[in-house]
């Protein structure tokens, strides 16, 4: 979890592309956090800030 937003989003840009899969970035309390979108519950209580996608997955 980091505090700072950009770095939060760097982390979760290489991530992805890294990985290849699609990647959630989302906000839990004065926290930011990322982990691979199918890895998020429907019942966690977070909010979604923004959902990172590989290159060339449309």
């Amino acid at each position: 979890m980091a505090h700072d937003l950009s770095l939060a989003q760097s982390h979760a840009f290489h991530l992805c592309n890294d990985l290849m899969v699609p990647i959630t970035l989302f906000k839990s309390g004065d926290e930011f956090g990322v982990l691979p979108s199918d890895e998020l519950d429907d019942e966690d209580d977070l909010e979604i800030v923004h959902e990172y996608f590989p290159r060339g997955s449309y």
